[in-house]
């Protein structure tokens, strides 16, 4: 789970959803997460089935954004929820053994927290100020990263700000996996930029 794409309608730039997420995981993304803010709950979820659906012949798991019933109704991997979302204990009474779950981790108290939890991992968010992220409590930087990876029991995935000149350092400071969202949807070539930040990960 090194490289982690959580997706955006609007930073695609016209480009298309199934095709860029295709071209992405070509390019070594090992897990998907689909985020839907505006859709109605039918587009989400015909989203969520049409994309695990080019998904699954790379056994790429899918990860739903905050909706658990999206989640269930597409019979996705598992899914993402941030500090606002449903809580931990619903969601994971809600699904499935075998589901995944990931935090969103904005403060402190909320990575010690985490630890009394059965998550598959936690997210830093934002890692560095980033214009998609705009309603978080702390950048966390590096040192950030550094004392989460101190203090936590799981996983632990860095998102916010994260491009190639910058990715190595967030590994050396203890991510076990990088979220992106502009440097690969963004690009003319989502393969081309998901092989880039590969790359660039290992160079330290």
């Amino acid at each position: 789970m090194k490289l982690y794409l959580v997706t955006d309608e609007e930073l695609l730039l016209g480009k298309d959803l199934y095709r860029t997420v295709e071209a992405a995981v070509r390019g070594g993304v090992s897990i998907v997460q689909l985020r839907e803010k505006e859709s109605s709950t039918r587009d989400f979820i015909e989203r969520a089935i049409r994309l695990k659906e080019v998904l699954s012949p790379y056994r790429v798991p899918l990860i739903i954004n905050d909706r658990v019933d999206v989640a269930l109704a597409a019979d996705a991997d598992g899914v993402h929820v941030g500090q606002s979302d449903m809580p931990y204990e619903m969601v994971k009474r809600l699904l499935p053994e075998g589901k995944m779950i990931g935090l969103s981790v904005e403060s402190p108290e909320q990575v010690l927290e985490a630890n009394d939890f059965d998550l598959d991992y936690v997210a830093a968010s934002p890692v560095f100020s980033t214009t998609t992220k705009t309603n978080t409590i702390v950048e966390w930087g590096l040192d950030g990263l550094r004392w989460i990876k101190s203090v936590s029991k799981h996983p632990l995935v860095a998102i916010g700000g994260i491009h190639p000149d910058n990715v190595a350092s967030v590994f050396q400071a203890g991510a076990d996996s990088v979220a992106v969202i502009s440097a690969i949807v963004s690009a003319k070539d989502p393969e081309a930029a998901a092989r880039e930040l590969l790359k660039k990960s290992t160079c330290f």
